[in-house]
């Protein structure tokens, strides 16, 4: 993605500076802690490390909304809510540069100046401090009692309208009926964009007077939302949306369950299926995935949808995301280009926007991305209708490398970033993930002259990416990143995820002792400059696990795997995983939260689709778990339970799809098991 600086109110760039400062002090104990109703929840009555700032990002269809809080030391809360309307594309100010077009979204943000206000006995009761928050889909504040008053505060999207709800619950501790009174607020601005007129309105719902029992409760609603043109606010539901979003929730509970010894792991799982699939916006294209974190929503791009949440969503079975993914693949697959040139890497605003200035490789992620979904999905029809942008990308390589055989790109998905020459290992080796794929879709189509091309390819890249790219650094045998490269790169973990083991140890050493931070993965190791030592994206240290667990190095990739998922759920910065810092502050960027998963299904597991029904796992246990359950995947589109437990020195591994045990036998870890699935007609 290009990533440009987003100036937002200040107070938002504020809160954001002060979260960047903080997050170099490493708590000595997690912040949050896991709760039996599916969520976390933060103590702050107990809590001596503030202040602290912290943020979220939620979404629906039609709306997002980053929620920036602050604690201050003593216990008081403040809250900017940055609510963006991804399909109303505003007009460019006469003060603004051009590139601003690409994030020209009509959003506001709205702190605590404008709020409800609560009467008790000419008292005004003002929800300030809070005792504690929680996380669980849904963001809640529970205030401090006043006058035997609670106010509790929880924030969600609306999963369908353009709007999002701030539902204020007071509940009565007393033994005493409590009279109150009510004045509801309203702000209304407009705006003309490119659709028509657009106008926000932020508004509460609440009863002016009301007798609020011992023991009682009344709930009401705060509107964030926007209308185009005639629509009307009318349609704004608080209970209707909260019971869409709990939908949503019983929906990412019951879709690829994940059961081990671990519970942080077990929730930071259950955590990044919501934020994987909660960020799918309508749009002109259908609906689509989008990344989010403040500036990319309603487009497509093809690192973060094609190739990083596109092959993940067929092992949800979340039809949603499936029909997103799908989208993403058809609208690049329209715009191959006709002739020699690179495809586009992102199709921006609502798709209106071709972003085809730069070949990050992108047909080497498009080649590796589509042929896994296509697989994975297990469906003759969606391959065949997707053969035509994946049998492309895979030519386009090949026909785009050097006189060595590594593919050419003018850069990788870090846009320039950092250096990257003019042939690098990503490219080469998602080429090579796109031919493995390959070979198998077009066994599938009975194309064996095309498959055993493939495999000859195949053969000739892995010579490629190890006698190329393989190299010494700091003393290692791992891999430059390109030619001219001297130092440590984040992207040497790639090969590790397509399984080749030729340089493992080295590069195994390389990730997880050399560039290894409390953040994870550095994105390069120089120790001339200073930067490094603070740079990172999470997606690589995602994909750096995956690929250590799924070469047998299970011990050590669950050691860093347990430290980094306890960071990420439980300490400074939470509930998901995030993008980058210092780039974009750490935002909660959607499709990481889908590499995070595929630790497990790809990594721990191994599991690879080999045809339309029939996968290849390889299955492996750290020492210190005795069971893992992957329950409710949606293999190929039936529903299947992979059950691995210890059995004396070697596993027992037991898989059930759809009701029926189609294995169930001893098996050494790692050991690599193709099996046909039981496929109900």
């Amino acid at each position: 993605m290009t990533l440009h600086k987003l100036i937002l109110f200040v107070i938002i760039s504020i809160s954001c500076t002060a979260f960047a400062q903080e997050k170099h002090t490493e708590p000595t104990t997690p912040y949050w802690k896991i709760t039996n109703r599916k969520s976390i929840v933060w103590d702050v009555t107990k809590e001596k490390r503030l202040p602290h700032q912290e943020n979220i990002e939620m979404a629906g269809k039609n709306v997002a909304s980053i929620i920036y809080y602050q604690i201050d030391e003593n216990k008081e809360l403040s809250i900017t809510r940055d609510v963006i309307f991804p399909q109303l594309r505003t007009y460019n100010k006469s003060n603004e540069p051009d590139w601003k077009k690409y994030r020209a979204y009509f959003r506001k943000s709205i702190s605590d100046q404008i709020a409800p206000s609560i009467a008790y006995k000419n008292k005004i009761i003002v929800p300030s401090t809070v005792d504690s928050v929680e996380i669980g889909g849904m963001l809640t504040f529970y205030h401090t009692p006043i006058e035997d008053l609670q106010i509790i505060r929880t924030i969600y999207p609306s999963m369908e309208g353009r709007y999002i709800v701030e539902r204020w619950e007071i509940k009565n501790l007393s033994q005493t009926t409590k009279e109150l009174s009510i004045s509801n607020c309203k702000l209304r601005q407009s705006e003309v964009g490119y659709k028509g007129q657009y106008t926000f309105e932020m508004f509460s719902d609440a009863s002016e007077q009301l007798n609020l029992s011992p023991g009682a409760s009344y709930s009401f609603p705060v509107y964030y939302g926007a209308t185009l043109n005639t629509e009307e606010t009318a349609n704004f539901d608080f209970r209707k949306a909260e019971q869409q979003r709990k939908d949503f929730l019983t929906t990412m509970q019951n879709n690829l369950i994940l059961e081990t010894p671990d519970k942080t792991i077990n929730m930071l799982f259950y955590f990044s299926k919501i934020r994987a699939s909660e960020s799918i916006f309508n749009s002109s294209m259908g609906l689509v995935h989008s990344p989010g974190g403040g500036n990319y929503y309603v487009g497509i791009w093809a690192n973060d949808q094609v190739e990083y949440s596109g092959p993940f969503f067929p092992y949800l079975g979340y039809k949603t995301g499936n029909t997103a993914a799908y989208n993403t693949y058809i609208h690049f697959q329209k715009n191959i280009p006709v002739d020699t040139t690179a495809i586009a890497y992102a199709f921006e605003v609502d798709g209106n926007f071709e972003m085809n200035h730069l070949d990050r490789g992108d047909a080497a992620m498009i080649a590796y991305g589509a042929s896994h979904y296509a697989l994975a999905s297990g469906n003759q029809k969606t391959a065949n209708e997707l053969w035509p942008l994946i049998s492309w990308s895979l030519e386009y390589c090949h026909n785009h490398r050097n006189k060595f055989g590594a593919v050419r790109s003018e850069s990788d998905e870090m846009e320039g970033r950092i250096p990257t020459g003019n042939a690098n290992l990503s490219t080469s080796t998602l080429y090579y993930g796109g031919l493995k794929y390959g070979i198998r879709l077009a066994e599938e189509q009975n194309m064996k002259d095309l498959a055993k091309t493939y495999k000859t390819r195949l053969s000739a890249m892995e010579n490629v990416i190890n006698d190329y790219f393989g190299a010494t650094l700091e003393g290692l045998e791992t891999y430059k990143y390109f030619e001219e490269n001297k130092h440590l790169r984040h992207w040497i973990c790639l090969p590790l995820s397509m399984g080749i083991t030729t340089r493992k140890k080295g590069t195994i050493d390389a990730l997880l002792d050399k560039l290894w931070t409390e953040n994870g993965v550095l994105v390069e190791l120089n120790h001339d400059v200073d930067t490094s030592s603070t740079t990172f994206w999470d997606r690589a240290t995602l994909y750096a696990l995956q690929g250590v667990m799924k070469v047998g190095e299970t011990d050590r990739g669950f050691k860093k795997l347990s430290a980094f998922s306890e960071k990420r759920l439980l300490g400074d910065h939470v509930p998901y995983v995030v993008e980058a810092y210092p780039e974009n502050n750490m935002k909660h960027l959607s499709a990481e939260s889908a590499l995070y998963c595929r630790i497990i299904t790809e990594g721990l597991l191994g599991l690879e689709p080999l045809g339309f029904n029939k996968i290849r796992i390889t299955p492996s246990l750290p020492t210190t778990w005795d069971y893992l359950k992957l329950k409710n995947i949606a293999l190929f589109g039936q529903k299947t339970d992979i059950l691995l437990s210890r059995d004396l020195k070697k596993l027992r591994l037991k898989i059930i799809c759809n009701e029926k045990i189609i294995f169930d036998n001893s098996v050494a870890p790692n050991e690599q098991l193709d099996i046909v699935l039981h496929i109900k007609n």
